[in-house]
């Protein structure tokens, strides 16, 4: 097992992480720049290294930093957490020059999954279902219409780098489409450096639904179930559950058998995450991988009872899986909320300010993840997210009236968040019959804030 680890990565999931190491008895090095100096991960790490100023281009992005801080602090792994330089096949590579462990894929599995394009090709190959669209990448306009005419409108025109929503349009008819072609490929290179574009069939209303796997350096793959992340607006998730009441066990099944064969195709090890969408006649298709731990990623953990950062730092010393397939039991069900520092009446406007107080729920069955404390100064540099509040129930009526619970009491003051939303979601009708799908929020987000001033509505038949 290592001694020493270095975590590059900030806020929750870096404190995240360091809780797992010191679990593990493991030393954490921290690294943090000018802005975060005085940040909860820096005062849990064993030790800190300063790498450079506020903004992530010049700090929490600069591998020469980070990797010269690693090896003079003499750690021997980086776990890079979500985000930054979590799914750089570079950074994996030059960890790996420098003789540092990467905890998560090699650099030649990143670029494999990481290139949308080329995962979907793989796919393809490995027999896993992916939504009907260009066999590789579009070179221009002509030929993305050329392919739209055969698959028919909608579309989606995706980035093969892209990810959160970025280098992504949708088309419904041919006069639409060389302007959106543009637009998303200039948005690619501006946010990825990288214009490659591939094109899809526009799956309307569906459901996104993800699946954790776990892989080690023998060869072993295993599921840990799915997650529905439905909730989402503009392709930023807000709300996970899992289990998915969408899914039969016969199509969790499936699901699942295809989300470890993916993993399978490319060698992969570590945490991974293979997402799918659901369309409404139960058909699912591969969308993507995520190679890295994902945020919501403690949804898996309270159903499986399974440490996943602790799993990842294990297989990546080269120990097996500590269990099988068999082992993994769906128990109960969990809820996550992302609470923003921002404002839903003002169009998700980030609101950066002093925490000027914070209180965080508790009691059966909940968990925060936050890096937050009374008197931290939010930075405007970094997402905007501020905390995970987590539930777990015998069933998934007990897990929405628990979370209610738990909104109601979480207190943050100092800046707007998104946690009255979040509360009022969970009193719709759709959301309690578990009936919604991706475009929720588009559908009903005047609705649910109008309740913000007159209350929301009594509970429906079913929850009565």
């Amino acid at each position: 097992m290592f001694k020493r680890i270095l975590i590059a990565n900030r806020g929750e999931i870096a404190v995240r992480i360091i809780r797992a190491c010191r679990e593990l008895g493991i030393e954490t090095v921290a690294v943090y720049s000018t802005a975060d100096a005085s940040a909860l991960h820096v005062q849990l790490a064993t030790r800190a290294v300063c790498i450079g100023p506020a903004k992530a281009a010049h700090s929490y992005l600069n591998q020469t930093a980070i990797l010269t801080a690693a090896v003079e602090s003499g750690c021997e792994a980086i776990h890079p957490g979500y985000g930054f330089l979590s799914e750089n096949d570079e950074f994996a590579d030059l960890c790996a020059q420098c003789g540092l462990k990467f905890i998560g894929p090699s650099g030649d599995v990143i670029r494999k999954m990481g290139n949308k394009a080329a995962a979907r090709e793989l796919m393809i190959k490995a027999g896993v279902p992916v939504v009907p669209g260009s066999d590789g990448v579009i070179e221009s306009a002509e030929e993305a219409l050329k392919v739209a005419e055969r698959i028919g409108y909608p579309v989606l025109l995706k980035a093969s780098a892209g990810g959160g929503g970025r280098g992504m349009r949708r088309v419904f008819s041919p006069e639409e489409l060389p302007a959106a072609f543009a637009s998303a490929q200039a948005e690619a290179v501006a946010c990825f450096g990288n214009g490659e574009m591939y094109l899809e069939k526009l799956v309307l209303s569906p459901r996104h639904i993800e699946f954790q796997i776990m892989a080690d350096q023998q060869g072993h793959v295993v599921h840990l179930g799915e997650r529905d992340c439905s909730i989402q607006r503009k392709n930023q998730k807000l709300m996970e559950e899992s289990p998915s009441k969408a899914l039969s066990p016969e199509l969790r099944q499936a699901m699942g058998r295809d989300a470890v064969k993916a993993a399978q195709s490319c060698g992969y090890e570590g945490a991974g995450t293979i997402e799918f969408v659901l369309d409404p006649d139960g058909n699912y298709y591969f969308i993507e991988m995520n190679t890295r731990i994902q945020v919501e990623h403690p949804v898996t953990e309270m159903v499986t009872g399974q440490d996943l950062v602790k799993e990842q730092i294990r297989v990546a010393a080269g120990l097996p899986l500590s269990f099988t397939q068999e082992d993994v039991k769906l128990n109960g069900h969990a809820i996550e909320v992302r609470i923003n520092a921002e404002d839903p009446a003002k169009n998700f406007a980030p609101m950066p300010g002093k925490t000027e107080f914070v209180h965080f729920p508790g009691g059966c069955g909940v968990r925060v993840d936050s890096a937050l404390y009374n008197g931290y100064e939010l930075s405007p540099f970094y997402d905007s997210m501020v905390a995970k509040l987590i539930v777990h129930a015998p069933t998934r009526l007990a897990a929405i009236r628990r979370m209610r619970r738990v909104l109601e009491e979480f207190i943050v003051e100092g800046y707007p968040t998104g946690a009255d939303l979040a509360h009022l979601i969970l009193y719709h009708p759709d959301y309690l019959k578990g009936d919604y799908n991706t475009s929720f929020i588009e559908n009903n987000l005047d609705e649910v804030l109008s309740w913000m001033e007159k209350g929301a509505p009594l509970a429906d038949e079913e929850e009565r």
